[in-house]
């Protein structure tokens, strides 16, 4: 089977890798460089502590064990893994029986748990006076670049192709079924199957593609501060982080996100606001992130900020990526939607799709729920999901 993969960031190289480990013949193509797009613009989470018991959760579940695999085969030293775990911190009582509420709902799913009372036996440096948290052992950070050019060269020696510069027009058929692509320069690629993992831009591939889906762009900024000394242990967020995400409003959301990474920086985040493609700089959001992260750790507020970088999540309204075949042009897949939570729910992803392709059962707790990802939720008019 001939597969075509638009996008080379992280869910596609992850489709390649996985569809390439299957046998199949796969060429990935992408308009820009690999992981240009929003996988260059993230923080590298891998989570499950703020994912709600449903098709996500499952997905995330398998992706972080496939995380474990991938970090061997790639080294975990080359793509910067770090099982580092997650806090997640309550500022009131009330926010506290909120969280611990969420957290047995997450356990009673299958994630591991942990209540924590002294929250400085966690994070030393943390402010004083918090009620308490949760922590998510199996949180964990990756380097987001790094690990999806590590995927498509590892999907490279399984015999793929990865042709950069070459953005997707539409695709060809014939019979009622996909028989390639067509660039912007007019070449035509065979193909079997064609996958959408174009990111914040999977709407408009989608388009292309005669099978448009609901992906739009919201856009997020992340901090980066001076190299210190170990700081932080954990990735570190507050407890309104898990609403905001889940959030449909268009207006500025922020939640206090704070890690550090292997070079020494700390990221700090977390906004979201729906602006479209605006790329514009805006001053006051990087003053309220930078104030909400020293409330949470004040040794901050002596620390220098080197950098303030954005980029778009591909937000789709229900919250759900979009993962499987179209039933409007068979042959086409989606793997796109997955708003912040890309880069940890990559491989499950690639695993499904190609587990869809081959006409397999699911590597995943429960082989149903991907139903809930499915594009079949989209037909209705304008595409919005059921």
């Amino acid at each position: 089977m001939d597969v075509v993969v638009i996008g080379a960031g992280i869910v596609g190289a992850a489709c390649a890798f996985h569809a390439a480990s299957a046998g199949l013949s796969v060429t990935v193509l992408d308009r820009g460089p690999v992981g240009a797009g929003t996988t260059s613009r993230g923080e590298g989470n891998i989570l499950l502590s703020d994912k709600e018991p449903g098709p996500e959760l499952e997905l995330a579940r398998l992706s972080r064990d496939l995380w474990d695999e991938v970090g061997k085969e790639l080294g975990s030293g080359e793509v910067e893994f770090e099982n580092k775990g997650g806090l997640v911190v309550a500022s009131t009582p009330d926010g506290l029986a909120a969280l611990h509420a969420f957290a047995a709902r997450q356990a009673a799913a299958g994630v591991h748990t942990e209540l924590v009372d002294h929250l400085r036996e966690f994070e030393p440096h943390i402010a004083p006076g918090l009620p308490g948290g949760v922590h998510y052992p199996q949180d964990a950070q990756v380097q987001p670049v790094l690990a999806a050019a590590g995927l498509l060269r590892a999907a490279v020696r399984r015999g793929a192709r990865v042709r950069t510069g070459e953005a997707v027009a539409a695709v060809t058929g014939t019979g009622g079924r996909v028989t390639g692509v067509r660039t912007a320069d007019g070449a035509v690629l065979a193909a079997d199957a064609v996958v959408n993992a174009a990111g914040t831009w999977g709407g408009e591939v989608g388009r292309r593609l005669g099978a448009p889906v609901a992906i739009l762009p919201r856009r997020g900024f992340v901090l980066v501060t001076e190299p210190l000394p170990p700081m932080i242990r954990h990735k570190v967020y507050s407890a309104d982080y898990v609403a905001n995400v889940a959030s449909s409003d268009e207006g500025l959301e922020t939640s206090c996100v704070v890690e550090g990474t292997r070079a020494g920086t700390i990221l700090i985040g977390a906004s979201r606001e729906r602006v479209g493609f605006d790329t514009a700089m805006n001053p006051a959001v990087v003053a309220l992130l930078a104030a909400q992260a020293c409330r949470l750790f004040p040794f901050l507020r002596d620390v220098h900020l080197i950098r303030a970088y954005r980029g778009f999540r591909p937000y789709c309204p229900d919250h759900l990526p979009v993962v499987g075949p179209d039933p409007r042009v068979p042959g086409v897949l989606h793997a796109c939607g997955h708003e912040g939570a890309g880069i940890g729910l990559a491989p499950g992803t690639g695993a499904l799709i190609t587990a869809q392709l081959l006409g397999r059962p699911w590597r995943g707790a429960d082989p149903a729920a991907h139903t809930g990802l499915l594009p079949d939720r989209f037909l209705t008019t304008g595409g919005v999901p059921k």
